[in-house]
């Protein structure tokens, strides 16, 4: 059995949580008529946020697990 998880670290969930708010406010700015000062606040949120993903090296959260025979 693999004792690997796929949980992630803190550090990682924090930059993902921030894509989201990204995401979620371009999202209300694109709603709201369009709003593009908004949207592009949005936009830079998120881009802020998948810096901080790739300087935490979200990447090597993943675990990949032995095949299952």
């Amino acid at each position: 059995m693999s004792s690997g998880s796929h949980a992630g670290r803190p550090k990682s969930w924090i930059a993902v949580a921030i894509i989201f708010a990204g995401f979620a406010v371009g999202g209300l700015g694109i709603v709201m008529g369009p709003n593009w000062a908004v949207f592009g606040a949005g936009a830079a949120v998120a881009v802020l946020g998948g810096i901080l993903a790739f300087a935490v090296d979200i990447m090597t959260d993943v675990v990949v697990d032995d095949p299952r025979q």
